[in-house]
């Protein structure tokens, strides 16, 4: 009885000494999820790639697999390019020219849904695809190279790394915030002369008047990245169709200027200058195998033949609008 005396006298500090003790122990359990490398959840659940500075968990050799993995991504040109010190197979551009900081930037082309969403299928090649067929192609064509020996301590090493950056990620899910983001499209066609003005204004300065990009100091890899030309990516990769280099640059250039909260370029800015870039001349691949299924090209696939009653310059550069609509009435009714 004295003790509920006291309590019901001193309620207020006992209300205050239990607040304190909830956010403590709340405290608590978030410095341990941040000591053991468990990512925080943010606000507004967009993907964070995970650390291996709060990591003290993977230890060993997959570690070592993770940032040799990492260093792969990063200096791909170093070890793969013209002059590389593994194999001498692609353009001398670097996996993290398209897939930024390594492929951990939410929406800068990121790896968020790459394990966790491989093995797959994949409706360009008409098959179920691996990690490892998903990174040879980005060998084949964004690196305008040859494919890797999938049994390679590179290999593996990338494929260990992608394997970690989604360790959070539950299979089958693909975050917020992973890839890139999808852009509206415009009531118009994307235009190639409004995208050499954006391009000028905006782009030149780093990427260079024929769009040569600049080599890094050892002369042969590159510190940015050439948008068109021999040693640009070919025809056959993601970021020739408009809406992936749209998204791309919408969300991300000019580099550490953009962000998704923060773009510098407009919606018709990025449509434009996507246009223009990818209207110049670069690499071709040889796609007659791609997207066995016509039904299943996307809008924006610049090569025919197609499902649909459109010209191939309208799937080039739009409107895009009128093919949503006719794909959507058309298959609806089917």
């Amino acid at each position: 009885m004295l003790t509920m005396k006291v309590l019901k006298s001193n309620w207020p500090a006992v209300v205050l000494l239990v607040v304190v003790a909830m956010v403590t122990l709340q405290e608590i359990i978030s410095y341990e999820k941040h000591k053991t490398g468990m990512p925080h959840e943010p606000a507004d659940s967009t993907w964070i790639a995970p650390s291996l500075y709060t990591d003290q968990i993977t230890k060993g050799k997959e570690r070592e697999m993770i940032i040799y993995g990492e260093e792969l991504i990063a200096h791909t040109g170093s070890y793969f390019g013209p002059k590389g010190s593994v194999l001498h197979i692609s353009n001398g551009m670097n996996c993290q020219n398209c897939h930024l900081d390594a492929g951990r930037k939410p929406w800068g082309n990121n790896f968020g849904a790459v394990y966790s969403t491989y093995p797959k299928l994949r409706q360009r090649s008409g098959t179920i695809e691996d990690v490892y067929q998903r990174v040879n192609d980005c060998f084949e064509r964004s690196l305008n190279g040859k494919p890797i020996d999938t049994s390679s301590r590179e290999m593996q090493a990338i494929y260990t790394y992608l394997k970690w950056l989604d360790k959070d990620v539950p299979k089958g899910k693909k975050p917020y915030g992973s890839g890139l983001e999808k852009l509206p499209f415009l009531d118009r066609a994307a235009s190639t002369e409004n995208g050499k003005q954006v391009y000028l204004n905006k782009c030149q300065s780093c990427h260079g008047a024929h769009g040569e990009g600049q080599l890094s100091p050892d002369g042969f890899t590159y510190a940015i990245p050439p948008l068109w030309g021999a040693h640009s990516y070919n025809d056959g990769a993601g970021l020739y169709r408009l809406s992936g280099f749209a998204s791309f640059v919408k969300n991300n250039m000019p580099f550490h200027q953009a962000s998704h909260q923060n773009p510098v370029l407009s919606l018709e800015e990025a449509w434009d200058v996507a246009a223009f870039v990818n209207s110049q001349p670069r690499p071709h691949k040889d796609q007659h195998s791609d997207w066995p299924d016509e039904a299943k090209k996307p809008i924006d696939f610049p090569f025919g033949p197609y499902a649909d009653p459109f010209s191939k310059q309208q799937h080039k550069f739009g409107p895009f609008k009128p093919i949503e609509m006719w794909k959507t009435i058309t298959y609806r009714t089917h």
